[in-house]
């Protein structure tokens, strides 16, 4: 019976580090956007690239941090 709990405390964790991930990919792809259609108005006349750029370094950071947290030991950190 140990055992199952202990499997259980692990998909705990690897849920709410996956809940983590998924929270922190939508926070910083909205950002991007948002930075990439603030700078497109303000300074591009409108065009669309910076928002797909934007969007596209808030998913690269998102999953940088997600996995990070998932796989520590692969941690390019010395």
């Amino acid at each position: 019976m140990s055992g199952k709990q202990k499997q259980g405390a692990g998909d705990d964790d690897l849920s709410a580090k996956l809940d983590l991930c998924l929270t922190d990919g939508i926070i910083k792809t909205g950002g991007g956007i948002a930075l990439g259609a603030i700078t497109s108005v303000l300074f591009l006349g409108r065009r669309r690239w910076p928002i797909i750029a934007g969007m596209g370094m808030g998913i690269g950071l998102a999953y940088s941090n997600c996995e990070n947290e998932l796989n520590p030991s692969k941690s390019r950190h010395a």
